[in-house]
């Protein structure tokens, strides 16, 4: 098929852009939902972003942040747990959220930092090998270029303003996790062994971090912070925590949001001339939902395509959007 076979059109009637009968044609994408809009790096703190807390939830949040406590976020998938550590970082103005994802592989070594051993030797031999063949002689990368700070570290580094670790979905990780975070926790440190055992004079290196292009100084292979960073961290509840570490933490577990709230969010997320429609679709996400068996996004798509004029009554396109979550599909 060439270029030639493509013809450019726009839906004709508004919203399907996928026909599925066969026919190439290049058609005009609609505006994204203002949740699955992908901006530069460097823009994403300044964006706002809509988050409705009540008063009870936010004196847990800022409980947390007076302490210097981690603070261990609990609730049902869709309660926005994740979405606070960004509701945090922009509101108090603390820059890009550091993001540390949880599977049963993660380890506390990858979060702090990462030393690549194997790439520092392999430059070393192409190093060797153009000063043998007497090519023109540059110089060897330090082992600096070769360390790299995970999220943890990087919110361990020394700062005039804490940085917003999202510790996401620990309860996902080994059992043994959480104990590990401890000592860190407590004492806002750790050390490089790479960079501790270097002599004197290389005892200051210059790293990189989880942040692109950023390098900070490391002396003597240790990174203590002057700030402890605002960690979040969430769970879904799939298993409990270890006293200890939860002695260490600060809980706030997120509830459902009621009829009121779920109104406030459409209206912060799409505007308020979207109330006027969202009544039955409201009514009916309250009819399906029992707990954790639906999520707020869930509903905030529903009105979307709502307000775009897609009939959610043809072909049961109401019950793709608004699926149980705890059951298998």
């Amino acid at each position: 098929m060439t270029t030639e076979d493509i013809t450019m059109s726009t839906p004709d009637d508004g919203w399907r852009l996928f026909r599925g009968d066969g026919t190439a044609r290049r058609v005009e994408f609609p505006e994204a939902p203002p949740w699955r809009r992908f901006t530069p790096p460097a823009e994403v703190s300044a964006l706002p972003r809509p988050y409705l807390i009540g008063p009870a939830e936010a004196d847990v949040v800022n409980a947390a942040l007076l302490l210097r406590r981690p603070l261990l976020v609990s609730g049902y998938p869709g309660t926005g747990k994740s979405s606070l550590a960004h509701a945090v970082a922009h509101e108090l103005d603390l820059g890009r959220v550091l993001h540390w994802p949880i599977n049963s592989r993660s380890t506390l070594q990858e979060a702090l930092y990462r030393y690549d051993a194997v790439g520092r030797l392999r430059e070393a031999n192409l190093h060797r090998d153009r000063h043998d063949s007497r090519a023109p002689r540059a110089t060897e990368p330090g082992i600096g270029s070769y360390v790299r700070l995970g999220p943890l570290g990087t919110a361990l580094v020394p700062r005039a303003r804490p940085r917003v670790l999202l510790v996401d979905e620990l309860d996902k990780g080994d059992v043994d996790l959480p104990n590990d975070l401890l000592t860190v926790f407590e004492e806002g440190e750790f050390e490089v062994p790479e960079l501790a055992r270097l002599t004197d004079h290389e005892s200051m290196v210059e790293v990189l971090t989880d942040d692109p292009d950023e390098r900070i100084p490391v002396v003597r292979g240790r990174i203590r912070c002057s700030e402890f960073p605002v960690v979040i961290i969430t769970s879904n509840g799939e298993r409990e925590f270890p006293p200890a570490f939860l002695r260490r933490c600060i809980r706030l577990d997120l509830p459902e949001p009621d009829e009121q709230t779920l109104r406030e969010i459409v209206e912060a997320h799409l505007g308020t001339g979207t109330l006027q429609d969202v009544d039955e679709l409201l009514r009916e996400f309250l009819g399906r939902r029992a707990p954790g068996e639906l999520a707020t996004d869930q509903l905030l798509n529903a009105v979307f395509l709502r307000k775009g004029g897609v009939d959610l009554d043809a072909g049961g396109l109401l019950n793709a959007v608004l699926h149980r979550l705890g059951r298998a599909v």
